[in-house]
């Protein structure tokens, strides 16, 4: 068994498998299946946040590179591969366009080959490491990104991992703050909202039997990670929300775009 295989448990549930299950990916065990299931019965549309999250990253992919020329892009909290990847994104408008995924699921390290075949004129590169690493990920990521020009970072679904809430602005604030002005951040992050009262019940059921326990935070709270930013419109509002092709429901996944 090698390092990476031993790392990983299939015997509890883990959000990433989850969120690969309920955007049709086969990378997850029956624990995650029966989880999923039993998440999406406390709360049917459940599984629609996780593609409405997916759809909400290629918008501000795509915006940042075809309208901002956004070249550059740190991906933190990546998951495992999908349809629609950010560098497939990006290298798709921009092929010069450089990524770097960081994550430290042993299950995304397992497939991260599938993240680093972008184009000949691009580049893609993998970090094993966890969010709170910020000077670990700043020297890696500066191997393949100019922190001197500007970055999107891009934090989707991976700040509601950090429990404490002055801790996770900090994260996010050092992050920032490491970046070249005309930097953007691109987070979206699940919110407690008294209209959607059964979100909570399953964040609470997967808070018990899943893991990476979650944290809610409502809407202002998410909107907080953009003070001193410049958002683009629409702003902090449901993913679902943030410059559809076609309108679709509102799902409780938040997200913004700001610029540094």
């Amino acid at each position: 068994m090698t390092d990476i295989e031993s790392r990983i448990d299939t015997t509890r549930p883990h959000t990433a498998r989850i969120w690969n299950y309920w955007t049709g990916g086969k990378d997850n065990y029956p624990v995650d299946r029966e989880a999923g299931d039993r998440i999406r019965a406390l709360h049917p549309g459940i599984g629609e946040y996780a593609k409405a999250d997916r759809l909400f990253l290629g918008r501000a992919v795509r915006h940042l590179a075809g309208q901002k020329g956004i070249r550059q892009f740190l991906d933190i909290g990546t998951g495992l591969p999908s349809a629609d990847n950010t560098h497939e994104v990006a290298q798709r408008v921009a092929p010069d366009a450089r990524v770097v995924y960081v994550d430290n699921d042993p299950l995304v390290l397992a497939h991260a080959r599938a993240l680093l075949v972008g184009t000949p004129e691009g580049r893609t590169d993998y970090l094993d490491a966890d969010l709170r690493d910020i000077d670990t990920i700043l020297a890696a990521a500066s191997k393949t990104l100019d922190l001197s020009q500007p970055v999107a970072l891009m934090l989707l679904g991976v700040v509601i991992f950090i429990e404490d809430d002055e801790e996770s602005y900090a994260i996010v604030r050092r992050l920032l703050d490491a970046l070249a002005p005309g930097s953007h951040l691109v987070l979206s992050h699940t919110v407690t909202h008294p209209d959607m009262p059964d979100v909570d019940e399953a964040v609470a059921f997967w808070n018990e039997h899943g893991t990476p326990k979650l944290t809610q935070r409502t809407p202002a709270a998410v909107a907080r990670y953009f003070d001193g930013l410049e958002l683009l419109e629409p702003g902090v509002v449901s993913c679902s929300a943030w410059r559809p092709e076609t309108p679709t429901a509102d799902v409780a996944m938040y997200a913004g775009v700001g610029r540094k």
